[in-house]
């Protein structure tokens, strides 16, 4: 059966930045797992500790980074990082590091050369992620923790679309490689949220609860290249999203992960309060489809 969760980041953003009190609001408000930031210091105690006193578990530890940098200290800097909580993650028995791939930004500079590299872009990628991302997939394997790549297009990520997701797991076929799916970044992208789900299913390793609308109004005035004004994130039940459909689809071939709500909502942003109303108002309406 899935089990329901949160990310912590939005919590962190309005000051609760503590691991107890925000394990304490989850057992409260009756969530099953948290998907911890990256901002909780790795301190095995500590974790142990929390989970233990709140029954709470974490469902998965985030780091989403360009480890693809063109400054190559950056690089080095973040796949340290990451190596460090799969090290982490191991020793705690987590089950998965959500993340994302990195993007090559010497071709991204040159995104309106042509039509063709814009096309192209997240493909020119593929090599340098590749030779990056073998060894960490070692490292995974090694300490038992899967890597679930993001397919958010606004972080540095190549694992954004179902050709990018196929040509990943054909260079890189791993049973600790998979998805973090967010189909609030498939909606925006005008890829269907529903249809790649029995393709990809094997790979799906988590899901993230975000909702999306687009404004087609403003999307009319400004095409896809001007700004983003035309879509905004909305936590679940108020955007396009048609989560009956999405969590009968993943029924349907058998995923029973996390659903992990990752709220982003500016209609319940502003205050500590607003977050943790959104937070639980989200629960309520997937509780009721789950």
């Amino acid at each position: 059966m899935m089990k329901l969760g949160f990310m912590t980041n939005v919590l962190v953003k309005y000051g609760m930045t503590d691991l107890e009190q925000v394990a304490r609001w989850a057992k409260e408000n009756g969530f099953a797992c948290m998907e911890v930031g990256p901002t909780f210091p790795l301190e095995q105690g500590l974790f142990e500790r929390v989970l233990s006193a709140y029954d709470m578990e974490v469902s998965a530890l985030t780091y989403c980074r360009n480890f693809l940098s063109s400054d190559r200290e950056e690089a080095e800097h973040h796949l340290e990082e990451l190596k460090k909580r799969i090290v982490f993650a191991g020793a705690l028995g987590i089950e998965k590091i959500v993340t994302s791939t990195g993007i090559d930004k010497r071709v991204r500079e040159n995104i309106y050369d042509s039509a063709d590299s814009i096309r192209n872009t997240p493909p020119h990628s593929l090599d340098r992620f590749t030779e990056t991302f073998l060894p960490i997939v070692e490292l995974a394997e090694k300490h038992g923790v899967k890597l679930a790549f993001e397919n958010c297009p606004l972080m540095g990520n190549i694992a954004i679309s179902p050709v990018m997701w196929r040509e990943i797991f054909r260079r890189i076929d791993s049973e600790q490689v998979g998805l973090a799916y967010d189909p609030s970044h498939l909606v925006w992208q005008m890829i269907d949220p529903y249809a790649h789900v029995p393709e990809f299913a094997g790979h799906i390793l988590h899901v993230h609860a975000k909702d999306m609308h687009v404004d087609w109004t403003s999307l009319r005035e400004t095409g896809f290249l001007t700004d983003f004004r035309w879509w905004s994130a909305r936590i679940p039940g108020h955007g396009d999203v048609d989560w009956q459909r999405l969590f009968g689809v993943l029924k349907e071939c058998g995923f029973d992960g996390t659903v992990s709500i990752e709220h982003e909502d500016p209609t319940y942003e502003g205050t500590l309060d607003k977050v943790l109303e959104g937070l639980r108002e989200a629960k309520d309406f997937l509780k009721s489809l789950l």
